[in-house]
């Protein structure tokens, strides 16, 4: 089943809106069993719609978003009027549900509101609860067009309580859908996929599938399974959920979606420890991260942002010699940042970063993208660390995280580190 996602607007063209609405309905379609083919943005021109609609026509389905509202540059149901020679029909439903949709929220009704209830001849009415711009169905030239508006809460709403049951009815769409999911970190996407996860190759198939979804705080892998019997495709799903634990328990840090914070956060307080952040090149990231996360006053005591080399002397205790000897960025000035927070602040965890993170300011011998990494517990101490790049913001991000699951796996009794960094380890 071939698909294609058609998204109208020059305000996606120009930039000044980012097309969540494709990756979305994206996801929905494979999930659902589609092969999505193409994604294809064109601006608020009639041309370019009429030429990229005769495209489509090769699709089993078409999903078009964007363009139906009231004003003169929404002209997508003028190029569909066009495009499949027909002409408008007053809905008489959808108009007073507009009209109910502005008295009830004390908003003047203008007579361009009500162009909002013609709809396509041909087509279908896809009544939206959530907004004054019906979605349509046409199924025209061997293909079925579904058309939204482009507001996402409204397009979500139209896809998953009107369009699927159709596509279910219509396509051999499996009638049960199952996905979990597994948070993963420390672990690159090809040596996880490679490495440790290419026996789970062999349970996949066409209605079982794993999916790994990569961001800056790690990868989520998606598992998904479908078919007709709910209790078959649980098992499925269960099958390779529990053979990547297997594989790959270490790096797994959550099963229910939970943030890297979060879960810090929680082994926090099942040991009743504090924590105390003294942080260089991440200035304050770590601390926003844990704090994100409410309740967080029972295990973050405070953090120390020394930026400065005499923050780090005579803020956080770190010795003139080691600064002079070993430098700002070392294992020495990381493990006494850490120890250092952890004293002034009076916690039982202190934990540290400081680094180059560029563009500038790296060396021969300390390049730009080098990271130190302290953490101090009541049962070990010890420093790591990693080479990145040499983009300022990734850096800054990927160290966020890095410490996080370096500590994660501290509190969890795990020897290994993120990125199979080594321990420096003191007394």
């Amino acid at each position: 089943m071939k698909a294609e996602i058609l998204t109208i607007g020059n305000e996606i063209l120009i930039g000044d809106i980012v097309n969540t609405n494709a990756s979305w309905l994206g996801d929905q379609l494979t999930q659902l069993g589609f092969t999505v083919k193409k994604m294809v943005t064109v601006g608020d021109s009639l041309p370019e719609m009429l030429l990229a609609l005769e495209a489509s026509k090769q699709n089993d389905l078409v999903i078009i978003t964007g363009g139906l509202g009231p004003t003169h540059d929404d002209i997508t149901k003028k190029a569909l009027q066009e495009f499949f020679k027909v002409g408008l029909k007053r809905d008489e439903q959808v108009l007073r549900f507009v009209k109910s949709f502005f008295e009830s929220r004390g908003i003047p009704f203008s007579e361009s509101n009500v162009l909002q209830a013609d709809v396509l001849e041909n087509a279908q009415v896809l009544f939206n609860n959530w907004g004054t711009a019906p979605g349509m169905l046409v199924d025209e030239f061997g293909t079925l067009w579904a058309i939204f508006p482009g507001v996402p809460k409204e397009m979500k709403h139209l896809f998953s309580e009107r369009l699927r049951p159709v596509l279910q009815a219509k396509f051999s769409v499996p009638k049960v859908i199952k996905s979990s999911y597994l948070s993963v970190a420390g672990i690159g996407e090809s040596t996880l996929s490679d490495g440790y996860l290419k026996s789970v190759e062999a349970l996949l198939s066409d209605n079982v599938t794993l999916a790994y979804l990569p961001h800056y705080d790690g990868i989520t892998l998606r598992i998904t399974a479908s078919g007709d019997n709910e209790k078959e495709v649980l098992a499925q799903v269960e099958l390779v959920r529990n053979r990547i634990k297997e594989l790959a328990g270490e790096f797994i840090f959550s099963e229910e979606k939970a943030t890297l914070g979060e879960v810090v956060g929680q082994l926090l307080k099942q040991n009743q420890w504090n924590i105390g952040l003294a942080e260089s090149c991440t200035g304050g990231g770590v601390a926003f991260e844990l704090t994100h996360t409410p309740g967080s006053s029972a295990y973050v005591k405070g953090a120390i942002v020394a930026y400065a080399n005499e923050i780090k002397e005579h803020v956080l205790g770190v010795k003139k010699e080691t600064l002079d000897q070993f430098g700002a960025v070392s294992s020495e000035t990381a493990l006494e940042m850490a120890i250092g927070a952890k004293n002034v602040l009076n916690t039982e965890v202190g934990i540290s970063i400081t680094g180059i993170a560029g563009p500038g300011g790296g060396t021969e011998e300390k390049p730009v993208g080098l990271i130190w990494f302290g953490i101090s517990t009541p049962n070990e101490s010890f420093t790591f660390k990693v080479m990145l790049t040499k983009d300022r913001e990734a850096n800054r991000k990927r160290s966020i995280m890095i410490v996080l699951d370096a500590l994660r796996r501290s509190l969890s009794g795990l020897q290994g580190l993120p990125y199979g960094a080594q321990r420096i380890v003191y007394s």
